[in-house]
């Protein structure tokens, strides 16, 4: 099982995960279909199937043309929302690709339909994988758009959270380094915090992925799997696992990170009106 990480959009990953032995390939949020279709060709594969985590636009725009551009194409998913559905999965449903096994795992909150999918080969030395989507990123979760803090709670701790700690996670947005800047200010003495911040920093100056990475490193710098450790009650000031979630959400929602200072000869200029020629011409 190959896993192809494809960055598009703003911060988006879609993913093409290809069954070596008979090139057969599912696609996961399929968002834009001339760059999935691009990779396809490249690497001389058949797309059989698209997994679409959750209906958001930034998941799930692509399948309709994809539909239509590949017929027979098998649309997966648990809402009814996402475009060109043909098919309608379940809490733990299987699947099978070729040697390709996937377990879906609903997790509403971010969207009330949100599905994750645990994908792995049986036999095979390699991790399974863990396509996440919205709900768990690298050092962060989803905002709870559709849903609550005890359904996150659920979804990070007895869903995802009880997968073989090896699983590789891809998930759907790079927002890794503001992840980690929030993850550092709620422990700022936690040392695998800032060693994980400085690579995924490297990482972006390169335009490198973050992902994969694994559900065990996930649970040694992320906080919302982190919410029973004691520097993240002190943060929250509740001991309560849910409420700490609830809190982390919100201070997460309104974490900046630091603006640099402007200028301040510049904002003179912009007072003056200095710069206004330059703005005006087309």
């Amino acid at each position: 099982m190959k896993v192809k990480v494809i960055s598009v959009l703003e911060d988006n990953y879609m993913y093409l995960v290809i069954e070596e032995s008979t090139r057969d390939a599912v696609a996961v949020d399929a968002a834009v279909p001339k760059r999935l279709l691009e990779i396809v060709r490249k690497e001389d594969v058949v797309l059989r199937a698209i997994l679409t985590t959750h209906h958001h636009w930034d998941h799930a725009r692509g399948n309709e043309e994809l539909a239509r551009l590949c017929p027979g194409l098998r649309v997966y998913g648990a809402d009814e929302r996402i475009g060109a559905l043909t098919h309608k999965v379940t809490h733990e449903q299987e699947l099978t690709f070729g040697a390709i096994r996937v377990r879906c795992l609903f997790t509403p909150c971010h969207t009330s339909g949100h599905m994750c999918y645990f994908m792995w080969e049986d036999g095979s030395p390699d991790a399974p994988a863990l396509f996440s989507g919205d709900t768990l990123f690298v050092g962060g979760c989803g905002k709870f758009f559709e849903g609550t803090a005890e359904q996150m709670y659920t979804n990070l701790t007895q869903i995802l959270g009880a997968l073989p700690k090896e699983t590789k996670v891809f998930c759907g947005h790079e927002c890794t380094v503001r992840n980690l800047k929030f993850a550092l200010k709620v422990e700022p003495e936690n040392e695998i915090v800032k060693q994980k911040l400085a690579w995924a920093k490297q990482r972006d100056d390169e335009d490198l992925p973050t992902v994969p990475s694994t559900l065990q490193e996930e649970f040694l710098y992320n906080p919302f799997l982190r919410v029973t450790e004691e520097p993240l009650q002190k943060f929250t000031g509740k001991t309560d696992p849910v409420e700490v979630l609830r809190t982390l959400r919100t201070e997460k929602d309104n974490f900046k990170k630091p603006k640099e200072r402007p200028n301040p000869q510049a904002m003179l200029a912009f007072d003056w009106g200095l710069f206004s020629p330059f703005l005006e011409k087309k």
